[in-house]
């Protein structure tokens, strides 16, 4: 049984170019391979703008305001809840400022499509429970993750990220 990678434009202020929702999807099936999931996962992305992206991080993490990304968890300590209808664990929802990601590729210098495979495979990595608001071990552990899958997808690293 295959994942499932719904994703949504809810967007209209950045053009989303063509083959980025076959990246998507990739850059989620390596997370998963990396990460060695057992059965088939469910997750969704959706494309906002920084207007609708503040507005969520204002409601759930009191942030009012833009940022890349944000992952909303549906495990808890890697128990997940089956969709009835396909059978496969349902992980969560990603949310992707595309405005955000289009600002953050340009101050890196490297393209969208790039951008937007990293914001995924950082996200994916929240919705298998990794954490690096603590800093520490863990956010090292997470990097190097992201670093390792994005080989994979032939995405290296350009620039060094901090957070």
């Amino acid at each position: 049984m295959s994942n499932k990678v719904l994703i949504t434009n809810e967007q209209k202020t950045v053009k989303v170019p063509s083959g980025l929702r076959i990246l998507i999807r990739r850059a989620c099936n390596a997370v998963l391979e990396y990460e060695h999931f057992e059965g088939a996962a469910e997750i969704s992305v959706t494309f906002v703008d920084n207007a609708a992206i503040a507005e969520l991080n204002n409601q759930y993490r009191s942030k009012p305001m833009p940022t890349d990304v944000l992952s909303f968890p549906l495990g808890v300590d890697g128990q997940y809840d089956v969709d009835k209808n396909n059978g496969c664990k349902m992980l969560g929802d990603i949310v992707i400022s595309m405005e955000r990601a289009m600002e953050q590729a340009a101050i890196y210098g490297h393209s969208l499509q790039r951008e937007v495979a990293f914001l995924t495979v950082h996200s994916m990595l929240h919705l298998l429970g990794y954490d690096h608001e603590n800093g520490g071990l863990e956010a090292v552990r997470m990097r190097e993750r992201e670093e390792a899958i994005l080989l994979q997808l032939g995405l290296p690293r350009t620039v060094s990220y901090t957070e």
